[in-house]
């Protein structure tokens, strides 16, 4: 049980960055891998009168607030139409309805789950994220920042050069955390590839051998997934061996090209 002595919920980001900077406060978000811990923090952070949980656009980018839910992700007609569903197949699985209705877009982000469908999909589609105060740095960047992160997550930034997007991954039953995450997106003419919970952060991979370029057949997609399989590192965990994962890498990523 998470445990905490003060609750605070600030008006400005400016307010909310500076109970960050105490190590023993957290950003609430959703509360729900947060009340699963036994520890005792001192303030709990809620962003909800930030105004951070709306999706907006402009001709560029689409901005996701840090509140949004999972929920909100999944059912956005735009951000599904633009992405071709890739971002939807990505949540619809993390536990149900109702805990997607409660889930952030930025706890998903912000945590750096090993596990996260969401940053996944989000690192193959070259999205950036907007810290409050180290400012705008893509998603690939973000993953390698240190830990713990005194900052607030205000936006995930989308930047509308997708060609296309593909989303798939592995579970031992259907709301299980995944064995295995793929995500391949053609961004700027340039195939993308992200791969999580091997059990580690996801991971990017990028056509750097110009396998696909005379474009996606049955023998450069096969050839695409064994390059990826063999670029990428993974683990083993009580869900599933290493091995295992490296196996159904390679199939995840030759599904995806061909559904691209």
């Amino acid at each position: 049980m998470l445990k905490f002595k003060e609750y605070a919920c600030p008006e400005t980001l400016e307010e909310a960055y500076g109970l960050v900077q105490k190590k023993r406060n957290i950003v609430l978000g959703g509360m729900l891998w947060l009340k699963l811990q036994d520890r005792t923090v001192g303030t709990v952070i809620d962003l909800q009168k930030l105004g951070l949980d709306t999706i907006t656009e402009d001709e560029e980018n689409y901005y996701i607030g840090s509140y949004v839910t999972l929920r909100d992700l999944e059912i956005h007609e735009g951000l599904n139409a633009y992405t071709k569903g890739a971002i939807a197949h990505a949540v619809e699985h993390i536990i149900g309805i109702q805990f997607r209705n409660c889930a952030t877009v930025g706890g998903s982000i912000f945590g750096r789950f090993g596990f996260s469908d969401v940053l996944t999909v989000f690192l193959a589609l070259g999205a950036k994220v907007e810290l409050y105060k180290n400012g705008i740095v893509s998603v690939e960047e973000f993953i390698n920042f240190p830990r713990p992160l005194q900052d607030i997550l205000v936006r995930i930034i989308l930047p509308k050069n997708v060609d296309g997007a593909v989303y798939m991954s592995t579970r031992n039953s259907a709301t299980d955390f995944p064995s295995l995450t793929c995500a391949v997106a053609k961004v700027s003419g340039e195939y993308r590839v992200s791969i999580g919970a091997r059990p580690m952060l996801a991971t990017l991979v990028t056509d750097e051998q110009g396998i696909l370029k005379d474009g996606i057949t049955k023998e450069s997609a096969e050839s695409f997934g064994e390059y990826v399989a063999s670029k990428v590192t993974f683990g083993s965990n009580m869900i599933a061996k290493a091995e295992y994962r490296q196996k159904v890498c390679k199939v995840l990523v030759r599904r995806c090209l061909n559904e691209l």
